[in-house]
């Protein structure tokens, strides 16, 4: 299940045929419920023993200092037990945020199910940080690692 990322390319030429390293980690999981592409993902509690840290679900809301986030869904799972990629580190082109978050902001998932919003309380969770101006609820974010 661990991936790395061993090449890191560090100019923003095509030299290797190949854009930018963004410098990003992916895990495979299972979701243990329907999960968007771009959703905050959380471990999923309800599973019984170790599968816990293997079905992922949507970052809850409501939890008082932001829920606990493994990173951000790369694709959907349409239902419980199908593969997600999820990006635990590194940068998200097209991560769930809260329309008009802008670049630089702390995210944490705080509001609303699966959807990162800036992170402004005190003892927040922060789970990783805007880089660009979220539109339709869609922007670009780097995942802080957490796992």
């Amino acid at each position: 299940m661990a991936t790395s990322t061993l090449i890191q390319k560090l100019d923003s030429g095509a030299e290797f045929g190949a854009a930018t390293s963004n410098r990003s980690q992916t895990e495979a999981y299972l979701a243990g419920a329907a999960v968007a592409a771009g959703d905050w993902v959380m471990f999923d509690s309800g599973q019984a023993g170790a599968d816990r840290t293997l079905f992922v679900i949507q970052a809850a809301a409501g939890v008082a200092t932001g829920a606990p986030v493994v990173g951000v869904a790369l694709n959907a799972a349409t239902a419980a037990g199908q593969r997600v990629n999820v990006c635990v580190a590194g940068y998200v082109d097209a991560a769930a945020i809260t329309s008009g978050v802008v670049a630089d902001t702390p995210l944490c998932v705080d509001t609303t199910a699966g959807r990162a919003d800036a992170g402004a309380a005190a003892n927040i969770i922060i789970c990783g940080v805007a880089l660009g101006t979220a539109a339709a609820n869609v922007g670009p974010a780097y995942v802080y690692k957490r796992v």
